[in-house]
């Protein structure tokens, strides 16, 4: 493995493993309020579970390299993942902000994977590839969820809160 590049995916690795510590972080907390929305409730704990496995590839990369993810960085996200999890909680529009904050988020990790599938061609971790692009291809799928559905959220919402019902979760 080169080492000039070793080292920047070795962190790419790591920040990818405290990502999707913060997924599962903020997408427990939506799930728990989501009772109007069973689809958008069962797309969300689908991706928990992807994203749990996830971070299990990422820890098995992390090893293979004979190293570790960051505790303080999990601890950080997942502490910034509450946080972003109680500021929309309180919003009366939670639903629509989770909705769109998702979309993007899944974008975002898109990037991450994309970025980490280039960090380990570039320091010879070949074996990497195949992992990584799973992680990708599952983070697209959830991406064209979240396009797919973000109409019928935002219909759902708009109707629930016409008819006078707690239309947030």
């Amino acid at each position: 493995m080169q080492k000039d590049y070793r080292a920047t995916y070795v962190a790419g690795l790591v920040n990818a493993r405290a990502l999707e510590t913060e997924a599962i972080q903020i997408l427990s907390r939506q799930v728990e309020r989501l009772e109007n929305y069973p689809e958008m409730e069962a797309a969300l704990r689908r991706h928990i579970r992807e994203s749990e496995v996830q971070r299990d590839r990422l820890d098995e990369l992390l090893s293979s390299l004979g190293t570790s993810s960051s505790g303080l960085k999990d601890l950080v996200t997942g502490f910034v993942a509450n946080l972003a999890a109680i500021g929309h909680a309180v919003a009366p529009d939670e639903v629509l902000k989770n909705a769109m904050a998702n979309y993007a988020f899944e974008h975002y990790e898109i990037a991450a994977y994309r970025a980490l599938i280039a960090l380990a061609e570039l320091a010879g971790h070949a074996d990497a590839h195949a992992v990584l692009d799973l992680s990708l291809r599952e983070e697209e799928r959830m991406a064209q969820w979240c396009h797919d559905n973000l109409e019928s959220v935002t219909r759902r919402y708009a109707q629930l809160r016409a008819q006078g019902e707690t239309a947030g979760v």
